[in-house]
């Protein structure tokens, strides 16, 4: 992937819509691995989380709350759907730090796919 002489990122979104521990480990394993296959510098990762999925992400999760900080780290994004916080009802304030809220997850999802993001469901 070469445009105009300078190498461009890989770019993939990974979707979770469920929050059973094998899921969850599951989604964090492949992005896990994918940054250790393509290397961190040369792919940008996002979680959209929306139904169940949300709770994965919740400061409540302290299993979860050390993974995606390191994944943080490593640069992986983590955003969770409007719709969905409001349907569990939960409050921004639930969530673990440098997770954003998006109107919608499917939206997010539909505007990663139409900017050229390879899509991971989970």
């Amino acid at each position: 992937m070469e445009v105009s002489g300078k190498m461009e990122k890989y770019r993939a979104v990974f979707h979770l819509n469920e929050d059973s521990d094998s899921r969850v480990a599951m989604v964090f394993n492949n992005i896990q691995n994918l940054l250790s296959d393509l290397g961190k510098n040369q792919v940008e990762v996002e979680l959209v989380a929306n139904g169940t999925g949300v709770n994965a992400l919740l400061k409540a999760n302290s299993v979860t709350g050390e993974r995606i900080q390191q994944l943080t780290q490593e640069g992986v994004q983590f955003a969770v759907c409007a719709n969905s916080m409001e349907t569990l009802k939960l409050k921004d304030t639930a969530l673990l730090d440098h997770v954003r809220v998006v109107p919608s997850g499917i939206g997010e999802l539909v505007r990663r796919q139409a900017e050229g993001w390879a899509y991971i469901r989970h």
